[in-house]
Parts: structure tokens; C-alpha cells; sequence
């Protein structure tokens, strides 16, 4: 465990583990048992973290989810409460990618991807973490524009409805939406879908 512990809280490939448990005559079977002791835990198939209690590290939810399926980037409610933006919560870590939509659930919770066109998913994509990881993260006006674009039924066709929809259900924090990047949101437009939307946002600023 003491090889295993350099990896902190980046999530490990099958292969790696069993390199690193090589000198025991069934590397399998002492995954196995790692998992069913709670040290390691499984992210997918074939995909697992450390647990908090071997690592010394709480786990980065954002990191996982880009390990679990990519490319993809923390999007959406997950990056604008990263970001304190929302007051509320959220239960699952959504992401988006060039890759068919998906979802995964494990011990760590919910992980959902949604699929979005290559042009309009490299846009306002940050790297966000600390000195010991980082991951992909949309800026805060990429993932407004996500929300917007690929939540169903949401069509705030009007400056008016949209502000009651970033006020009211979102509960935006308007004074950091005022502060907000409008070249991304003209990017956005240009390159992704609902583009009446996201100019009635360019109108709001």
C-alpha cells in the first residue's frame, strides 16, 4: 500500500494495480480483496481511487469524473456551484463530451456526460484544482451556456423569462453574472445550439 499511496487521489487503472502489486503471486485476487476492505474503491470497470482512509485525501469528485469517461469537462450546475455561483448542492458531478451521453454511479455518487459537438466543446474550458491535482472545468459562462443549450424543455425565448429563470430557479449570483466574459457567450452562440438564448444572455450584459 505504501506504492499505492503516491497516487493520493488520481484514479488507477486495472493494469497499474496490478504492476504495483506484482510481487504477490495473485495480483487479482489481492485486488479483489482491497476492494472488499474498503481501501481501494471502484469507479468503473477497470477504474478505481484510493479510499480517503488510505490516502490521507478527501476525494476530488471533479477529478474523477474526467478519469470515469472522456474527453469530457465539469459543466453545468457542478461548475457554477464549484465556482459559488448557486447556493444549492448537486447531487450528481455532470460533465460534457464529444463522446455519446452516459451515466455512472458508484460509492462516490452519480456521474452523468452529456454529448455535445466538438466545435462548440472546446470553448471556455479551464483547468481548475490545487498543487497536488487538477482537472477540466467550464468557465463560468461556458457552463451557464451548457445548462441553458442541454436542459431539456428550458427555452427562455425571452430577456425577461430569462432573467426570472438565472434569478429565481437558478438563483444565479447576478452581480458575478454581470462580471461575466461576453466573448465566451458570443462563442457559445456562434458554435452550439439555442442560439436565441444564449444572445438573450449577451442582451442581459
Amino acid at each position: 500500500m505504501k506504492n499505492l499511496s503516491q497516487f493520493g487521489v488520481v484514479p488507477i487503472d486495472y493494469a497499474i494495480l496490478e504492476s504495483f502489486l506484482s510481487d504477490y503471486s495473485a495480483p487479482r485476487h489481492k485486488i479483489a480483496s482491497l476492494e472488499k476492505q474498503g481501501q481501494i474503491l471502484r469507479l468503473k470497470r477497470g477504474l478505481y481511487v484510493l479510499s480517503p482512509d488510505v490516502s490521507g485525501e478527501l476525494l476530488q469528485r471533479e477529478l474523477i469524473a474526467n478519469h470515469i469517461y472522456g474527453p469530457s469537462y465539469v459543466s453545468m450546475e457542478s461548475a457554477l456551484r464549484h465556482y459559488g455561483l448557486i447556493p444549492e448542492s448537486v447531487y450528481a458531478v455532470k460533465s460534457m463530451t464529444t463522446k455519446r451521453s452516459r451515466s455512472f454511479e458508484n460509492a462516490i455518487g452519480r456521474f452523468d456526460y452529456t454529448l455535445c459537438e466538438p466545435n462548440y466543446y472546446s470553448i471556455g474550458i479551464n483547468i481548475e484544482g490545487n498543487d497536488k491535482c487538477s482537472f477540466l472545468m467550464a468557465s463560468p459562462e461556458k457552463a451557464l451556456c451548457d445548462l441553458i443549450t442541454y436542459t431539456p424543455n428550458l427555452r427562455p425565448r425571452f430577456v425577461k423569462s430569462l432573467r426570472l429563470f438565472l434569478e429565481e430557479d437558478l438563483r444565479l449570483d447576478m452581480e458575478q453574472f454581470y462580471r461575466m466574459d461576453v466573448e465566451i457567450f458570443r462563442e457559445c452562440a456562434e458554435n452550439g445550439r439555442k442560439k436565441n438564448e444564449i444572445n438573450n444572455l449577451l442582451k442581459l450584459l
